[in-house]
């Protein structure tokens, strides 16, 4: 993202580093705490290949809205029906015109990569080269007890969009059932600020099988030259449906 009067599209602020320390305080590894296999990065990659490998024959709606939290903000909303062919091919219908409002912030060709990319992170075999992975230990989610890993790139090449964060792990079958980081780089040099928010995903088992995100939210201050700026983004990603040679999926229309 980056501000409004630059020549460029949007700028999020820089990101704040306390949430990392502040987590890691927040949680010990329970003496009872059911300890990891070795190759706990390998499985999590193997079962979100398969996550990924799944959710490539689910249509679903996707919904971004993001505001500017101060006197005046503005707003911007677009909502895509997102279809995959039994081939694997990705398209989008555009629903609606989207609303696009904003005062400070310009969506710039790096969020709507990370919206695609990052923000839904499928962390797959074939990305687990680029990445160091941590075990950070074990926590109680929903009932459950999920192990906690740190991810982050061993290096970014140019034009590279990655993650960095932590992840809970399911101890069931090693799928993926939240991440919350960023997106990195932050894109800063010369006249630009490229700048991205600090993000959380949730997933849910929406065939009883398989992890499939269905919400992003942040709620984060952008910190730009010109001074910060409070943000909201919210991904909602609805209405999975399989989809197959034989069927045909039909969204309602946006009211």
């Amino acid at each position: 993202m980056q501000p409004a009067n630059q020549s460029k599209a949007m700028v999020i602020a820089k990101p704040r580093r306390l949430w990392r320390i502040a987590f890691i305080l927040a949680f010990a590894l329970p003496a009872t705490a059911a300890e990891p296999p070795a190759d706990l990065a390998r499985r999590v990659a193997a079962a979100e290949t398969r996550n990924r490998d799944e959710r490539l024959h689910f249509t679903y709606r996707q919904t971004v809205k993001v505001d500017e939290i101060e006197k005046r903000g503005g707003h911007f909303l677009e909502v895509r029906d997102v279809v995959f062919s039994p081939e694997g091919e990705r398209s989008e219908v555009l629903i609606g015109s989207p609303m696009y409002a904003l005062t400070r912030l310009r969506m710039t060709e790096e969020d709507f990569r990370d919206i695609r990319d990052v923000q839904p992170f499928l962390f797959t075999s074939d990305q687990l080269w680029a990445y160091d992975v941590k075990y950070k230990g074990e926590e109680t989610m929903d009932g459950a007890e999920r192990w906690v890993i740190d991810v982050r790139p061993k290096q970014i090449l140019d034009t590279q969009r990655l993650f960095e964060g932590l992840m809970w792990v399911s101890q069931d079958d090693f799928g993926v059932v939240r991440s919350e980081g960023k997106a990195v780089p932050d894109i800063l040099g010369g006249k630009t600020e490229n700048l991205f928010p600090h993000f959380t995903t949730l997933r849910e088992k929406v065939d009883g099988k398989h992890w499939f995100p269905v919400l992003t939210v942040a709620d984060d201050t952008l910190f730009f030259s010109n001074g910060g700026l409070h943000m909201k983004m919210r991904i909602e990603y609805a209405k999975y449906q399989r989809f197959g040679v034989e069927s045909k999926i039909q969204f309602e229309t946006q009211k």
